[in-house]
């Protein structure tokens, strides 16, 4: 809108917009007085770059309405202000909440490529990766073994490797290990359960710098068992799934990637359908769970392993 040509009244100065009724000073408009008037020039100047504003349009200046950008603020502020405890109490609700937490147990079938110390040519594919998984009800020490636990890896007929764990012992598909095997394996192979009992007694969590996973913006939590072992996680700020797990472990630094993710069973229980293991950076094995089966009942004996016990479930 252009501004209206200058008036001069008694020494002060009125602008006026184009077609006002009035000729003069405007009605109940303040004078500006006591000063020296600027050059014709430059009040022109002035008025067409918008510097001086007809008064009746300062009067009814609309609120501003809130945006989408005001929102992503207030969401943005909300991630920096969250504590890590609200970070994991929120990972829980989005994995499923009592249907993740107390799920009693998992089989789990798919594939997986195998890759021994991360060399290539050393690559073989289990295309029966089958993993059956009592879940623990209580944890003291984040990596070791927990619950119960067997894997067998199978590339057609021919047995790849099995490992258990029955709640005391750790074994392989020849049986027992002995005690320096088993901690290397236990340590290895169990991490994942600091994250469901993170807000127990004797848990403590800490929210560590943010980072991305994948090209997923994450919370990095790390959560201390009361064996004083760390576990660090990255949760997706999007969603609050849980996309990397990572510890150190009796073979070098252990990180694990979860992705691909989809809900089991009415209580919309959240199972990673990719899962990708790394030590010391590099990627040794790369699993694809097709399938899972919440709250199974698996008997006991299926976690006792020995060349007689070879066979699946």
């Amino acid at each position: 809108m252009s501004v209206g040509r200058a008036n001069h009244a008694r020494g002060g100065l009125v602008f006026r917009a184009p077609g006002s009724p009035y000729n003069g000073a405007m009605p109940n408009t303040p004078r500006i007085s006591s000063c020296r008037q600027p050059p014709r020039g430059l009040l022109i100047l002035a008025a067409v770059a918008g510097l001086l504003v007809p008064a009746p349009l300062l009067l009814a200046a609309p609120a501003t309405p809130a945006t989408a950008g005001d929102a992503g603020t207030a969401a943005a502020a909300d991630q920096a202000t969250l504590t890590a405890s609200e970070i994991v109490a929120r990972t829980h609700a989005a994995a499923g909440g009592a249907a993740w937490l107390r799920a009693g147990s998992n089989i789990m079938r798919g594939h997986a490529t195998l890759c021994r110390d991360g060399r290539p040519e050393a690559c073989v594919t289990a295309d029966r990766y089958e993993m059956y998984r009592i879940y623990p009800t209580d944890l003291r020490q984040a990596h070791a073994g927990s619950g119960k636990f067997r894997l067998d890896a199978w590339a057609g007929d021919r047995l790849l490797f099995q490992t258990a764990f029955d709640g005391e012992r750790s074994y392989d598909q020849n049986g027992p290990v002995s005690g320096a095997r088993a901690a290397s394996d236990e340590g290895s192979g169990f991490g994942f359960s600091a994250i469901r009992f993170a807000l127990a007694e004797g848990f403590r969590v800490e929210r560590m710098l943010d980072d991305q996973v994948e090209g997923h913006p994450c919370y990095i939590v790390r959560v201390t068992d009361p064996a004083g072992q760390t576990t660090t996680f990255g949760i997706a700020r999007a969603d609050y799934s849980i996309r990397s797990a990572a510890w150190l472990s009796p073979r070098g630094w252990h990180q694990r990637l979860y992705s691909e993710f989809y809900r089991v069973g009415p209580g919309g229980f959240l199972q990673p359908g990719r899962v990708r293991h790394y030590y010391e950076g590099v990627k040794s094995i790369d699993i694809r769970w097709t399938s899972a089966e919440i709250g199974t009942p698996i008997a006991d004996e299926v976690f006792v392993l020995g060349p007689r016990r070879a066979a699946t479930p």
